[in-house]
């Protein structure tokens, strides 16, 4: 199940974002968390299998219509069961008016969900 980052889950949100090559420094983390609950251009959303989160999408509203996705992550013992395609699909059913596109970070996986990227 798709859902909004919300406080409460700040933790697990930093656990899975620390799966992430750029943020594994503290203060870089705490900072991208910030970000995503400050700025209202930048999105995060969690991706919960039973009671459990195990994935972690976050976007950046580019343009009126583009939604760069600034990371994703999945919990190493979940991965290879389509949650990240699961997520980006969710992502487009959320934003449906808006073109998909990756960070250097997040294209390669984009590229593997078909989706565009620039």
């Amino acid at each position: 199940m798709f859902i909004r980052y919300r406080k409460n889950y700040e933790k697990i949100a930093m656990g899975l974002l620390s799966f992430m090559p750029t943020e594994k420094d503290l203060k870089r983390l705490q900072q991208t968390i910030k970000q995503y609950e400050t700025n209202d251009d930048w999105q995060l959303f969690l991706w919960k299998e039973e009671e459990d989160i195990v994935g972690l999408i976050g976007v950046l509203l580019r343009a009126p219509d583009v939604v760069e996705i600034q990371h994703i992550s999945v919990n190493p013992s979940h991965r290879h069961q389509g949650i990240g395609k699961q997520m980006v699909k969710a992502l487009k059913e959320t934003y449906p008016d808006r073109r998909l596109c990756a960070n250097e970070w997040t294209a390669s996986f984009l590229d593997k969900c078909n989706a565009c990227h620039e």
